[in-house]
Parts: structure tokens; sequence; C-alpha cells
């Protein structure tokens, strides 16, 4: 008797990946990545500024606001949330800056009256 062939999953189509720069990183695991590009006028033929907002999601929270960054079509994660981070392609100049601590000191002198 001859087997039956085996069921493989069926192929999904290519997700779209765009790049931006990330202008909001308050949430976590959220970011706000905006999307740029120029349209042409349909009348005066100049051409004119446009924007995406896409809400992606980052699950390490490895990017930060003024990274460039591409993302990719997700399933529905949230009410606005439809794209996931694939990577960071550059970091913001300045980067995050660290503040160390100092030790306590002793209490703070009173001001001097004059």
């Amino acid at each position: 008797m001859a087997e039956a062939p085996a069921k493989s999953a069926p192929q999904r189509g290519q997700r779209r990946t765009l790049v931006g720069i990330v202008t909001r990183d308050k949430t976590s695991k959220t970011r706000r990545v905006e999307i740029s590009r120029l349209v042409k006028h349909p009348r005066y033929g100049k051409y004119i500024k446009r924007r995406t907002i896409c809400y992606v999601h980052d699950e390490q929270n490895e990017s930060h606001k003024g990274d460039t960054v591409e993302i990719m079509e997700a399933r529905p994660l949230s009410k606005t949330k439809h794209w996931r981070l694939v990577r960071v392609v550059t970091k913001a100049p300045g980067g995050v800056v660290e503040i160390a601590t100092e030790p306590a000191l002793g209490k703070p002198e009173p001001a001097k009256a004059t």
C-alpha cells in the first residue's frame, strides 16, 4: 500500500520591511517609528514630504529615540501595533549618557547670610 505524501505547511508571502527613524521611546517594548517619503503633487508637480507613523514592538528595548531601524509587518499585537523590530540600522549620534552615582555626602552646608 502506498503512503500518502506528507502535507507541508503553506508558504506565507513576503512581509513588507521598511526603514524609519524612532521618534518616541517612552513606553516599554513599544516604539513610534516615522517613515518619510516624497510624493509628487498631481497638479503642480512639486515634491511634497509625507510621513507614515508606525508603532513597533521592540521586545528587548534595544532602540532609542533618533535611531534608524528596520521594521517588518506582523500580526496585530495591540490596537495600534502591527509592526515588529528587525534590527537597529544606525544608532543616534550622542547615544545614551550614563550618569555615575556619587557616594552619599554629609549634610549640606547652610547658606551664609551676607
